[in-house]
């Protein structure tokens, strides 16, 4: 008797799994955009550790003089991730429509962007002894937090010095469309109708203070990040997508299934920075 093999049965006995990089599947995703990915792992139980040295000051030393050892801290941090999945469930006579698997192809990109983004900045910290999905960049302990950004950038001026004396180098300011659109509001002065960031018939780039801005609903109304992306690590996984004509059997329909594994921890808390932004009378 032969046996048989995924080489020899039909695909129903063997469904493709398709994979895309996540640069090219997801590339607005802002795990992407404004982290070190450090690595990539399957499951929620294992982690990437990531090594890192707390650095020991250096000091002048008389010539001749014998110098003082210094003890820097070698340490790590733990990044877990979590699965983003979607499961799309079709007839099987609408999945042969002309339109369908590419129209449905857009709309799951969107769907595991959106909820990529939201877990990355948003996400709830686990409760002990659970380590995934991990904490969003807002909940992180340690970032800085800056005076509300109101009329003028003064306050962000004094956020970004902050973060640069505590060693960051910020790459990335991540705000949400309300306050985006507060900050295209400030004027040049009172009773200007000019505005700082040139919002008009020629609108702003979305730059400030030298740093690209990144507009997000992942993040709270009225709200934004100063970001060092060194400060940032995060393994992320390929899209996969798969698709069954077995699992709704029954019911002669399709399902087709897509998942995104991604995780990031906070190496240096302190360069990362959180703010608000007051809208103008």
């Amino acid at each position: 008797m032969a046996t048989e093999t995924t080489k020899t049965s039909t695909k129903a006995w063997s469904p493709d799994i398709t994979a895309f990089a996540p640069s090219e599947a997801i590339p607005d995703a802002l795990v992407l955009q404004t982290s070190t990915v450090v690595g990539r792992i399957e499951g929620d139980e294992p982690a990437v550790r990531v090594a890192y040295v707390d650095d020991a000051d250096a000091d002048f030393v008389a010539e001749g003089a014998e110098i003082p050892e210094d003890d820097p801290a070698l340490s790590e941090v733990l990044v877990h991730t979590g699965k983003v999945a979607q499961l799309v469930r079709l007839s099987r006579e609408q999945y042969a429509q002309a339109q369908t698997p590419q129209m449905l192809a857009e709309s799951v990109r969107r769907a595991v962007t959106k909820r990529a983004n939201l877990a990355y900045i948003a996400q709830a910290a686990p409760t002990a002894p659970a380590v995934t999905p991990p904490a969003g960049l807002v909940n992180v302990a340690g970032i800085e937090e800056g005076d509300a950004v109101a009329s003028d950038l003064d306050a962000l001026v004094d956020l970004i010095a902050t973060l640069e004396s505590n060693g960051a180098t910020p790459s990335h300011i991540l705000v949400d469309p309300i306050a985006w659109a507060s900050l295209r509001k400030f004027k040049t002065g009172t009773g200007s109708a000019q505005t700082l960031l040139g919002a008009g018939t020629t609108d702003a780039t979305k730059s400030l203070l030298d740093l690209p801005v990144i507009v997000t609903s992942a993040l709270a109304s009225g709200t934004g990040l100063v970001i060092d992306r060194s400060a940032i690590v995060s393994a992320v996984g390929d899209v996969q997508l798969a698709t069954s004509s077995d699992v709704y059997f029954a019911s002669d329909s399709i399902g087709i299934r897509c998942t995104f594994r991604f995780g990031a921890n906070v190496v240096r808390p302190e360069r990362i920075g959180s703010f608000t932004v007051t809208a103008p009378a």
